[in-house]
């Protein structure tokens, strides 16, 4: 779904309506505060109701909500131990849509009875099947690298794999004291901001992704998911065994895992893009279209011709 801009450069709003979809886009200018961050806010301007379904990509994807309604989430969750009694997924950006909320059908037609209110979200890098619903949405969306999210979040991203978690969970009361200073600010410079600051706290006393981790999994993106775990243990220098180990604890996945989720990510993007599956297939490294096909149901839960028409 596109939306109406609004780019924040040096405390300036310039607004651009040439969609019409209702949605307020609001991105800082200059470079990232914070490595590894990208943030985006979104604004409801209609009051239409968001009905959406997470998609697995190589970016933990944070949200802050700024409205008086929480988040209702339903499906999959993870290992981590949630504060209220019921499973919690989340909102993600669809693959090639570009970050922010982006309804989308939904493929399956009887999902989990299991939901859970939460102002604020975490979805990890390849979270189960989920839906999230809300009204009014107002929000501060961040998209965190895995090394970001190794040093920000404050849990071991093992915890996360597969779920999507309320923030609270993470960050305790600290989580409902940005949210009430964020949603305070009128402007989203100052918002921006704030967010930047509370970031650059948590990561001076978070810790640090050990090199070789950071290099393998650059070296997984920079290839399109399309490497040999042995050659990356190899250019590090360490047995695979031992890279399997460190880059599972450090990112939330294994090797192998991560690079399909990257090599899926791709293709994802393409079909969206009008991309036909039998090429998509041959451009980024699936063995043939009947395996790419299981992969897009492994990861979207639908067919490749049905994630191309979201």
């Amino acid at each position: 779904m596109r939306s109406d801009e609004v780019d924040v450069e040096a405390g300036d709003v310039a607004e651009d309506r040439g969609a019409g979809s209702g949605w307020e886009v609001a991105r800082p200018g200059g470079a990232p505060a914070i490595a590894g961050v990208r943030m985006a806010g979104f604004r409801d301007r209609v009051g239409r109701a968001l009905d959406l379904r997470v998609l697995p990509q190589p970016t933990v994807v944070v949200v802050l909500g700024l409205g008086d309604d929480p988040f209702t989430v339903e499906g999959a969750t993870g290992q981590h131990p949630l504060a209220s009694s019921s499973p919690s997924p989340s909102l993600t950006p669809q693959p090639g849509s570009g970050p922010g909320p982006h309804p989308s059908p939904n493929p399956h037609p009887n999902p989990s009875p299991h939901t859970s209110p939460h102002p604020s979200l975490v979805a990890s890098l390849s979270p189960g099947l989920a839906r999230i619903r809300g009204r009014d949405v107002e929000c501060v969306e961040m998209y965190l690298s895995p090394g970001a999210a190794y040093a920000l979040l404050g849990v071991p991203p093992h915890e996360l794999e597969g779920a999507v978690v309320g923030l609270e969970d993470l960050w305790g009361r600290r989580e409902r004291q940005l949210r009430e200073r964020v949603a305070a600010a009128t402007a989203w410079q100052e918002r921006f901001a704030l967010v930047g600051e509370f970031l650059a706290r948590q990561a001076a006393r978070g810790p640090s992704m050990t090199p070789e981790v950071a290099g393998a999994w650059e070296t997984i993106v920079a290839h399109g998911g399309r490497v040999r775990v042995e050659d990356l243990a190899a250019s590090c220098g360490w047995s695979r065994k031992r890279l399997w180990s460190r880059f599972s604890a450090q990112i939330g996945l294994t090797p192998k895992r991560a690079a399909m989720l990257v090599r899926f990510d791709r293709a994802a993007r393409a079909l969206r893009a009008g991309g036909n599956a039998a090429d998509v297939a041959l451009a980024h490294g699936y063995a043939d279209q009947s395996h790419l096909h299981r992969d897009v149901l492994a990861f979207a839960g639908c067919t490749p011709a049905a994630l191309s028409g979201v």
